[in-house]
């Protein structure tokens, strides 16, 4: 064989070898379904991924936000016989004995108004229902019934001591007392009189 015959078999051969080099690469690639299918689970992975940090972001936002305004919920609580005590004190000081300790009496005074001041800054409000107000459970505790005339069975007779909320939670129910009149029978029909035949 001449070179010449013998250097284009020899092209024709490289060729060919390209040929079944490029096959093979095309047949070794994933099929492109495989690979737009594994895409599509990893953007739906990473969208939740950014959706589970963006629940982790506001779940963390409302608990910092309750934690500032319930934080002091149980301190707020035991201050509310502080609170109690010092009413009751300033309730049983008599004008002869308000006149003998008039710098006491004003020193108490002063010391229940900056507690109420502290509990209103920290967004504790009282919750003292009006007598004659509708019975809430959810707001109030029943320390007894009785049967009061002229009132509405669950209507509040008596208020006790008032109660006290943190934010929108109870922190203390107002004591109260609470009518038990029972409602009122539907009066009997009158039987309806016979005319008297003549």
């Amino acid at each position: 064989m001449s070179d010449e015959k013998e250097n284009g078999f020899l092209d024709d051969i490289d060729e060919s070898e390209e040929e079944l080099e490029l096959e093979e690469d095309v047949l070794a690639m994933p099929d492109i379904d495989s690979i737009i299918k594994e895409r599509d689970q990893l953007k739906d992975r990473l969208l939740r991924a950014f959706a589970e940090t963006e629940n982790l972001r506001k779940r963390a936002e409302r608990d910092r936000r309750d934690a500032e305004v319930y934080g002091g919920t149980k301190l707020a609580r035991d201050l509310l016989s502080v609170q109690d005590n010092l009413e009751r004190a300033l309730e049983n000081i008599d004008d002869d004995l308000r006149e003998q300790h008039k710098s006491l009496t004003e020193g108490l005074e002063l010391t229940l108004r900056e507690l109420l001041s502290v509990f209103e800054k920290h967004k504790i409000v009282s919750v003292a229902p009006e007598i004659g107000d509708k019975f809430n459970p959810k707001l109030h505790q029943a320390m007894f019934e009785a049967p009061v005339p002229n009132t509405t069975k669950g209507s509040i007779i008596q208020v006790m001591a008032p109660g006290f909320a943190i934010g929108d939670r109870l922190l203390r129910a107002a004591q109260v007392g609470v009518s038990s009149n029972p409602s009122k029978p539907a009066p009997a029909p009158e039987p309806a009189k016979e005319k008297d035949e003549a």
